[in-house]
């Protein structure tokens, strides 16, 4: 049986995976392995997340009709740009040590202030959704992913309609995400503002693997005050590839 980790061990041994997680390279399973007893073989080294911005892999346009061209162009560009700007603005101002990834802020983001963790968290969160998406992408995933999703939740189309309940019902602004809990276990929740799962002030905890942006600005432009129409249409983008590769680091 696994044993339950107090914070203080977590944030110990977080501490412990620094030197791993701020060389240029997060090992998906870091997280993990640091909140939980269990061993386990990591099979995939993830880029750790920088607090500059990266391109986006695909143009404003190229995720038509389901996202429109000038939300994509505004919503990047300006929202999750600031997040970057303001992220590093706080970071250099509470003398976070330079090269320290996000991940590793996160993980203990209580000890900081609420516009490092408003603004690391809508920068993590964003570079996560982009890379969640690709032009073309309507289809279920790969066998390994399909059949953890059908362990967990029953069968992919009840994931699709509690994950989907989850974006539609969180008041507010904020995310929907699929995540590993501390028991390598699949489960979705959802966050208010910027928050995640990789937080030790969130309501859930975890390694995020899907996230899903349902603050207006993500959607208003073209679907108004209907968040359901929109994440009925993101789900024709959601890049499984990407997803099962975060499923495979844990």
């Amino acid at each position: 049986m696994k044993k339950a980790i107090s914070r203080r061990l977590f944030l110990s041994q977080t501490a412990k995976t620094t030197a791993v997680l701020t060389s240029g390279a997060l090992i998906g399973g870091s997280f993990l392995s640091a909140c939980s007893s269990s061993k386990k073989t990591i099979s995939t080294v993830l880029p750790a997340t920088g607090l500059d911005q990266t391109p986006l892999l695909y143009s404003y346009s190229a995720l038509e009709p389901f996202i429109d061209a000038q939300t994509m162009e505004l919503h990047y560009s300006k929202h999750a740009a600031a997040y970057s700007k303001n992220a590093k603005e706080a970071a250099a101002a509470e003398n976070v040590k330079p090269g320290t990834s996000v991940e590793t802020l996160l993980a203990s983001v209580s000890i900081y202030s609420a516009k490092l963790r408003n603004n690391a968290g809508g920068h993590y969160n964003h570079e996560l959704f982009w890379k969640c998406m690709k032009p073309g992408a309507a289809g279920n995933p790969s066998e390994k992913l399909s059949n953890g999703l059908i362990k967990s939740f029953g069968s992919f189309e009840t994931f699709k309609n509690q994950f989907t309940e989850a974006g539609k019902t969180r008041f507010g602004s904020g995310w929907a995400w699929l995540y590993m809990d501390r028991d390598h276990q699949l489960r979705i929740g959802s966050t208010p503002n910027q928050d995640n799962p990789l937080m030790d002030v969130s309501d859930i905890k975890g390694f995020p693997l899907l996230g899903l942006d349902v603050w207006e600005h993500a959607y208003y432009l073209k679907y108004q005050n209907k968040r359901a129409d929109y994440i009925q249409a993101w789900w024709n983008l959601v890049n499984w590839d990407y997803v099962q590769q975060r499923y495979e680091s844990v």
